[in-house]
């Protein structure tokens, strides 16, 4: 099983690219093609857990309902990967997708919202076998401040700036009303978050500060319906 060194929190905190270790990605990859790195892991970590020691393209396609040369191409912008013939051993594929998308470490996370989503966050136990530690959490309501959540102590908003510093938090959860969602945001970033899981309705701007990936439950829901609606089948996860 592969060791995780955790982020942080030894860092020049005037530079946080100063406690990543980044690996050079080219801009032009596409978005779905990283979408899709996501299954591939997931079901060569399956296979693995089976006892199953390689896979070929057509193989792993089969099962994600995928064309082997989609793989094949998906797998070509980050390097070799498997031989004509053989097909790919799963431990050196496994780790390398983890590289890829840096599950190859813990990452050290805020929640910014203690309500009924953050907690239900909190408590979800895949999170830290995953790799994502949550190392803080803050709410803006004097109540909720002091209290313990799922094991963690919930912070005022007022020490948010100091508390991330000093864990070496790099992503946060934002899961706040949409009125609140953006200084929020703002904060995290200034206190040198580097990438942002939005749940608030609401379109985050970021600039080129930090990276934003938004959950959007109702807009996710309006788009089944109308699927559903048009007699549409298939799924909708390779649209956005």
């Amino acid at each position: 099983m592969l060791s995780r060194e955790p982020v942080g929190p030894a860092w020049d905190s005037r530079d946080p690219l100063s406690r990543l270790s980044v690996m050079p990605v080219r801009p032009s990859i596409p978005g779905p093609t990283i979408k899709r790195l996501t299954l591939y892991l997931r079901e060569v970590e399956r296979r693995q857990m089976e006892g199953q020691t390689r896979i070929s393209s057509g193989e792993l396609g089969r099962a994600l309902g995928l064309t082997d040369t989609q793989i094949r191409k998906d797998l070509s912008w980050f390097g070799q990967f498997g031989q004509a013939g053989i097909g790919y051993l799963l431990d050196p594929l496994s780790m390398r997708l983890r590289e890829i998308l840096g599950k190859d470490r813990i990452w050290k996370t805020a929640v910014v919202g203690a309500g009924r989503l953050g907690q239900a966050i909190m408590s979800y136990g895949p999170f830290a076998r995953e790799g994502f530690e949550v190392a803080a959490v803050f709410d803006a309501n004097p109540e909720m401040v002091g209290r313990e959540v799922a094991g963690h102590r919930i912070h005022s908003m007022e020490d948010l700036g100091t508390v991330v510093k000093e864990r070496g938090v790099l992503l946060g959860i934002v899961s706040v009303p949409r009125e609140a969602a953006q200084e929020v945001a703002d904060r995290l970033i200034d206190a040198g978050v580097l990438g942002l899981l939005n749940f608030a309705p609401v379109r985050l701007e970021v600039g080129d500060r930090a990276s934003v990936a938004s959950v959007d439950f109702s807009s996710r829901l309006e788009r089944l319906a109308f699927q559903v609606s048009a007699g549409l089948k298939g799924s909708i996860d390779g649209e956005d």
